[in-house]
């Protein structure tokens, strides 16, 4: 054989072999950076979010406290919408297609749903992808929690995290917040699938849970419970509402048709005796999965939760009061050292004995990919869990409102970029006027060196 033929042709394959793999490298570089919304009637829990809500009298200086975690490609730029005078007969614009945006200015895939009139005068307030804190300290978390295709009504004007901005914009108070979004939904119609606001203010918190009202309806479907003052609760991508009572306003609110919808679609049956119970209506699926559990386990250890239970409690009292670096710590939670430890079994060999210890290149943030080649190798090595931290996080918050002291110094947000086990927290307190305009710059489009967010990346 011909051994200068054999080189050649053996080259030219290399050649064509190696454009071949740059070519599926630039593809999954370029198919991978583009935003993608996630269908969130079939959201897998794989895919959303993580809000944990604290109560004054939980928290150990008297704060309450509520999260988000942003997960998936969504945009990172922040900024501070100023407080507005608004001239008489000026209207509030409301759209669709933000939470993909690069800048502030950014209007690519962004819809105008549709305008509402504007009031005379409206706060100023952090705006990230889901807004999240103003100037009077009302603070909002978010997580997608699904709900029943039949529900939803993509006509419908509010998206959640426009419902949000204008929470933010004209309400001082939780309690105030939830009515507000009550009045516009009805009036206005939701246009967005399931989703859970934690709401707080210096002195409650309140878990909101929102569904469309169907296809040719215009309002929504929607209740909220006050978590008890030394309660913890937690939101992660699942209905969490239960059982609700209208005869105490302190505690909870709904919408007019909670109940009619629900009987109406054959979701409840109030002949049967059964008491109505929020999710078991407006999803149907189990009401708490791996977060929820490991959260109230790890607070409230003494309660011992079954987690192969039909049901958890709604809320639950901390064995000892928690802090913000108590929550900071949860929010880096990847179960390591836990029966749900996915590298539990990721086992070598020590050089040179027989001791076996876990690899150097273990982690709790494989691919799917890396996973399913695993478990290909050898079954059964990897149980998959959703854990709290993970890579595809676009930005997290984790806000504590101080309700002895002024807003503005007493309502703090804990910001992060990226996977929040790996990043720096950046304190925005209430009362700021202007960021740095770094952080006006998202880093999901594009390399850019004056983004804020490449620049955590890059150390």
């Amino acid at each position: 054989m011909n051994s200068g033929k054999f080189r050649s042709n053996w080259n030219h394959k290399f050649i064509i072999l190696l454009v071949a793999f740059f070519g599926l490298f630039v593809y999954q570089l370029v198919a991978g950076s583009r935003p993608t919304k996630i269908n969130k009637a079939q959201l897998d829990d794989g895919s959303g979010c993580t809000s944990i809500e604290v109560g004054r009298l939980a928290s150990v200086d008297g704060s309450v406290i509520t999260c988000h975690t942003c997960d998936g490609n969504y945009r990172q730029w922040v900024n501070i919408v100023p407080r507005r005078k608004n001239p008489p007969g000026t209207s509030n614009k409301i759209y669709e297609g933000k939470l993909h945006t690069e800048t502030p200015d950014d209007s690519r895939g962004v819809i105008l749903k549709g305008e509402i009139p504007e009031v005379d005068e409206t706060f100023a307030f952090l705006n990230t992808a889901y807004p999240a804190l103003n100037e009077q300290g009302l603070a909002i978390g978010e997580t997608t929690i699904g709900g029943r295709e039949e529900l939803y009504n993509p006509e419908g004007m509010f998206m959640i995290e426009e419902l949000e901005r204008v929470m933010l914009e004209r309400c001082r108070t939780a309690r105030e917040a939830i009515k507000l979004a009550g009045e516009l939904v009805k009036q206005y119609g939701y246009g967005d699938y399931g989703e859970c606001l934690t709401i707080a203010d210096g002195k409650e918190v309140w878990h909101f849970e929102i569904f469309g009202a169907g296809p040719l309806e215009k309002g929504a479907v929607w209740a909220a419970v006050r978590l008890p003052d030394d309660h913890i609760g937690i939101s992660a991508n699942i209905p969490r509402i239960s059982e609700i009572n209208l005869k105490d306003p302190d505690h909870y609110l709904a919408s007019d048709n909670v109940f009619k919808v629900a009987e109406e679609m054959g979701w409840w049956d109030p002949k049967k005796g059964e008491p109505f119970k929020f999710w078991k209506a407006y999803s149907g699926r189990k009401p708490f999965s791996i977060r929820e559990f490991f959260v109230f386990n790890r607070l409230a250890p003494s309660l011992k939760l079954d987690y192969k239970s039909e049901e958890l409690p709604f809320s639950v009292k901390p064995d000892k009061k928690v802090s913000v670096r108590d929550i900071l710590a949860l929010y880096r939670e990847t179960y390591s050292g836990t029966e749900f430890d996915m590298s539990k079994n990721l086992l070598v060999k020590k050089r040179g004995s027989d001791e076996m210890v876990q690899s150097p290149v273990v982690s709790n943030w494989l691919s799917r990919d890396w996973i399913n080649l695993i478990n290909t190798l050898k079954p059964g090595t990897i149980e998959p869990q959703r854990t709290i931290a993970i890579n595809a996080c676009a930005y997290a918050t984790v806000i504590q409102v101080r309700g002895w002291l002024p807003a503005s110094v007493g309502a703090i947000c804990w910001f992060s970029f990226d996977n929040p086990a790996l990043s720096a927290r950046i304190p925005i307190f209430a009362g700021v006027t202007e960021l740095p305009p770094g952080l006006a710059i998202s880093a999901q489009h594009r390399y850019r060196e004056d983004s804020a967010a490449w620049s955590f990346r890059r150390a």
